[in-house]
């Protein structure tokens, strides 16, 4: 077997397993402890891994961010199914409050109700809201940021403080069972904002979402009332998710699952 392959079958093992150790890698393909132990330099050196006593791990944190762009392309059958049922949870009247998520997006898009008021601070979304009849947009205001196509910065915080909506729709980055998680506090600032204004916080999370970890912690579960996802949770999100009495919705295509609490 050639390096590359050895390396690839060792990533692949991780993500399964989570950790392997210098004894594994020589057990499982036949080589020397020496080149087990360049083997998992290698990939360290390369960022895929970390180096442990004896071993290596997968990195925690996860450092990804993606455009607007790459965000609109990203698993599009699993947003959707996502944004159909969170848009059955906006109801005609309602005051929103929209982060800058696609996902979101995708479920305002969704809504057929009206007389709706709308505040966000996403450009995607307020242009394409904004053509709808009986829907208010207000856009916070503040710094343009290009790539992500949305306002921030200390004049959106100073906006967003004098409004108080009914619901607030957040698409995750991450969630772990320690809570809602960003990859940067300047978006995670917001996003915490946002959920003080709102008297029902909804979460719209794939299932890639579940146990990424990152930089900065958004709010705890307690803090989340509900879930939309495309998929169960595992056991450990699950019973977290439970104990702080958090709603899962699991949308699978046009119809909803709910999970109960109880």
């Amino acid at each position: 077997m050639y390096q590359e392959e050895r390396l690839a079958a060792i990533l692949q093992y991780l993500q399964k397993h989570q950790r392997i150790s210098v004894q594994e890698v020589v057990e499982k393909f036949g080589v020397s402890r020496d080149t087990a132990r360049r083997d998992i330099v290698k990939l360290e050196e390369s960022g895929e891994i970390l180096r442990t006593r004896g071993g290596a791990i997968l990195p925690k944190l996860n450092k990804k961010s993606y455009s607007y762009q790459e965000r609109m392309q990203l698993d599009v059958t699993g947003k959707r199914s996502i944004a159909q049922a969170a848009a059955r949870l906006i109801k005609k009247g309602d005051y929103l409050l929209l982060d800058a998520s696609t996902t979101v997006q995708m479920a305002v898009e969704s809504v057929h109700t009206s007389e709706l008021v709308i505040i966000t601070n996403s450009l995607g979304t307020a242009s394409s809201m904004a053509r709808k009849p009986g829907v208010l947009v207000k856009l916070l205001g503040g710094d343009v940021h290009g790539e992500d196509q949305c306002v921030h910065g200390t004049r959106a915080l100073e906006n967003l403080a004098d409004y108080h909506v009914d619901k607030v729709l957040v698409g995750a980055c991450g969630l772990t069972v320690d809570g809602l998680v960003s990859p940067s506090e300047e978006h995670g600032h917001l996003i915490r904002e946002m959920m003080k204004k709102a008297d029902q916080v909804i979460i719209l999370a794939d299932h890639s979402k579940f146990g990424k970890s990152m930089l900065y912690r958004v709010a705890s579960l307690n803090r989340i009332d509900i879930i939309v996802t495309d998929q169960e949770p595992g056991e450990e999100m699950a019973k977290a998710l439970y104990d702080n009495e958090v709603e899962v919705i699991v949308a699978a295509g046009i119809a909803t699952q709910m999970v109960n609490k109880g």
